[in-house]
């Protein structure tokens, strides 16, 4: 029975049977005062055709509730789309593209696709974070013991051949993740300043690069060589737990995720702890989503070259 909050799988279905009542909701949610031209923002002079079609009469161009959005020149009817963004916020390590492609009846290829032009939709969050905010590196990537011998690094330390992610998380608040080129003075500086609002407290371990950010930020240190990990409320706890997550997830569910598309999936873990968040009911993730896909398309050209 539905409790108000979470929505099962045949209710899914129920509410989204098919295209027309897919593209319905989409249309209502994206257009809630009615179409609205993409190439000159007007709706005015919005003619209805066939099919979902709409024309511009001033600038003459047909368009879709698909156009400028992830489901752009896709040919996965809409309600499947939703279907994929409902396992996508409701799986708490992710959905592989083998098991998405068994939910939906679709090729393995078709789901991986459209995975990665979900989770570019989640990457969309440009909420600058502020107050107390936590921050943490972490160095991402296969298990030495799961790769051929051909391709294990010679030396001995555990970041080597890794990705390094950097964390970001406001204390009660959102979570911010992305790759780093390295942790010197100029990366660390420009990942928390795009992310941070200047004049918050930071609080992060010994990392010197951290040091250079005394002068726009507050900061406070735990010294983890010391085994100190809490001090009178400094601590950075919080965001290295969202490594817990993902780690889990990469190495759990996806196994293996290429430097190359690692933002995508690090993009996917952030929505689920923010919007995707399990204390928010069903619909209010799924519409976080749906809310994110316009202004985000991708195509396969781009994600494989």
């Amino acid at each position: 029975m539905n409790d108000g909050v979470t929505i099962s799988v045949f209710e899914l279905a129920q509410k989204f049977p098919d295209q027309e009542t897919a593209r319905n909701y989409l249309e209502e949610r994206r257009w809630p005062d009615g179409p609205v031209c993409p190439e000159c923002g007007g709706l005015d002079r919005i003619g209805k055709r066939k099919d979902g079609y709409y024309r511009c009469n001033a600038c003459k161009v047909d368009f879709t509730v698909r156009t400028g959005t992830i489901f752009e020149r896709s040919h996965i009817p809409l309600h499947k789309w939703i279907w994929a963004m409902y396992f996508l916020v409701t799986a708490r390590k992710g959905i592989s593209s083998v098991q998405l492609s068994k939910e939906l009846s679709i090729t393995q290829k078709s789901a991986w696709f459209m995975l990665q032009r979900l989770r570019e939709a989640c990457g969309n969050d440009l909420e600058v974070l502020q107050g107390i905010v936590q921050v943490d590196k972490s160095y991402v990537g296969g298990k030495k013991k799961n790769k051929p011998l051909s391709k294990r690094t010679k030396t001995g330390r555990g970041s080597a051949g890794k990705t390094i992610v950097i964390g970001i998380r406001e204390n009660g608040g959102r979570t911010k993740a992305h790759p780093i080129e390295s942790v010197n003075i100029k990366d660390i500086r420009k990942a928390v300043t795009a992310s941070i609002k200047r004049g918050s407290t930071l609080h992060t371990d010994e990392l010197p690069a951290y040091q250079t950010l005394r002068d726009e930020y507050g900061h406070e240190t735990v010294c983890h060589k010391d085994n100190e990990y809490v001090r009178d409320g400094v601590t950075t706890n919080s965001v290295e737990s969202v490594w817990a997550v993902l780690k889990r997830g990469l190495h759990g569910v996806y196994h293996h995720a290429s430097e190359k598309h690692l933002a995508r999936y690090v993009n996917e873990f952030t929505f689920r702890l923010n919007d995707g968040n399990v204390k928010r009911p069903t619909m209010a993730r799924l519409n976080s989503l749906i809310d994110a896909t316009a202004g985000c398309r991708i195509t396969y050209m781009e994600l494989t070259k």
